[in-house]
């Protein structure tokens, strides 16, 4: 078992336990396996930005193979996982979340999804079997993103869109700008000293990119912002959760929200996510469908997703993103 070293609390994020409600009977819940799941995907997006999906199609063993390398790797001593290089983004991180003074109770490996670029960089830096490792990335994350691309265009489809892959062709461009990040949280051994404070492990924050494709292991700590309020996400190991990002947001001009979520530290079990972000390439311009704008004002000036990455990778990890984006009404 990994555990980071034990810094003061002040160092940490923390908050005040407002006691958040569980409603796990309420999280939207998607079988991709129905006949025809674009109106409960819709409906969710609008009203959640966040759902949970099951009856998938992605193999068991690519999930608990991925999931046993991560293990492995972040059991290395911190100087071997060093080997990967400070996040920039790309690498190994710990603690520190951004170049903005954000920090959580999380050590992490920040990939891209380009296989070539990752074994050229990381081939000799993870461990004694790196093959294996990447192997078991690439595999995850070719069958997460075509899931991914699934939702998207059943999401199209029941937009009324009648080009079903307007989203799904930004995440299989060859150019797509997508990474894949590992997360570990260890648990926290003096999480009995907050006397009624939550340790932050990841703090407040929206997903930039247009989907993003969360799995973990049977362990609590993950919450979403809703009406105010920061509501517990049962975990559930065998099941995927779909966050709407900020530019999926933009593209359907507010309709899908962008769900803020965090991750809390957990006294007493480890950790390990893998995320995979779908974002679109680097040049693609980011602004409300045509399609979806007959009789509205555009919310968002249109920008490219380089800018908006640059902007976010500037921000700290509460910051709302997108007002630097969004049209100002006119007084």
């Amino acid at each position: 078992m990994v555990v980071l070293s034990q810094p003061s609390l002040e160092q940490f994020s923390v908050t005040k336990n407002c006691k958040p409600t569980s409603f796990s009977s309420q999280i939207p819940l998607i079988d991709l396996s129905k006949p025809d799941p674009k109106t409960q995907l819709v409906k969710a997006c609008k009203d959640f930005g966040f759902f949970k999906v099951i009856n998938h199609g992605v193999p068991t063993e690519f999930i608990n193979k991925l999931e046993s390398e991560a293990v492995k790797f972040f059991s290395l001593p911190c100087s071997e996982k060093e080997r990967a290089g400070p996040p920039d983004p790309l690498g190994y991180g710990n603690k520190r979340i951004g170049p903005n003074g954000d920090v959580g109770w999380v050590e992490f490996l920040l990939l891209t999804t380009n296989s070539e670029f990752n074994s050229q960089r990381f081939l000799s830096m993870l461990g004694k079997n790196p093959e294996t490792f990447l192997c078991a990335v690439n595999d995850y994350v070719s069958a997460v993103k075509n899931m991914a691309c699934e939702i998207l265009e059943l999401l199209a489809d029941g937009l009324k869109i009648k080009q079903r892959n307007v989203f799904s062709k930004l995440l299989m461009d060859k150019q797509s700008d997508s990474v894949f990040r590992l997360n570990h949280y260890p648990p926290y051994p003096r999480l009995q000293e907050m006397k009624g404070r939550d340790l932050i492990g990841f703090g407040e924050h929206t997903d930039p990119q247009i989907i993003s494709v969360l799995r973990s292991n049977d362990s609590s700590g993950l919450q979403i912002s809703r009406d105010g309020n920061w509501i517990s996400v049962p975990p559930d190991q065998n099941s995927f959760f779909i966050n709407v990002g900020d530019s999926l947001q933009v593209m359907t001009n507010g309709r899908f929200k962008s769900v803020r979520h965090r991750v809390l530290a957990n006294g007493l079990k480890s950790r390990v996510s893998m995320i995979y972000f779908g974002g679109p390439p680097l040049s693609e311009k980011i602004a409300p469908l045509p399609s979806l704008m007959v009789g509205e004002e555009s919310l968002y000036k249109e920008f490219t997703w380089f800018e908006y990455k640059k902007s976010a990778y500037k921000s700290r990890l509460a910051d709302n993103r997108l007002g630097l984006f969004e049209k100002i009404a006119a007084s």
